[in-house]
């Protein structure tokens, strides 16, 4: 059997929680979490770890240089640093709308990039 203390990253309250796992690695018990999205947190971070990632991508012609990004939903943690990789060889021309998707299914993840601010495209 195996014992592992996480704190929950879903909502600022930060709980405390314990994942128990048997042999196999099938959870067993879920204590400490104040809510579902604790639960499911826990239970998925000790068996498949996902994290969404955000960075910035290069705007040519904007009035920003760069535009903040994220991954529309959970990509497995792994793969976290081929997303950035790929992200960062990334240029987009202004202007840019927040929702833009800047990256289709991101590192083959089936997971797209999106603009999370939106750019102006720069006076000439």
């Amino acid at each position: 059997m195996k014992k592992t203390e996480l704190t929950c990253i879903r909502c600022p309250i930060g709980c405390a929680i314990t994942v128990t796992q048997d042999d196999d690695g099938k959870v067993t018990d879920i204590t400490g979490n104040s809510c579902p999205n604790g639960y499911k947190y826990a239970a998925n971070e000790v068996t498949n770890p996902t994290r969404i990632v955000t960075t910035t991508v290069r705007v040519k012609g904007g009035t920003l240089p760069v535009v903040s990004v994220k991954t529309k939903g959970d990509v497995p943690k792994g793969k976290m640093f081929e997303c950035v990789k790929a992200i960062n060889k990334m240029e987009v021309s202004a202007p840019v709308a927040i929702g833009d998707v800047i990256v289709h299914d991101v590192a083959g993840t089936g997971v797209d990039v999106v603009a999370t601010k939106n750019v102006a495209k720069a006076q000439a």
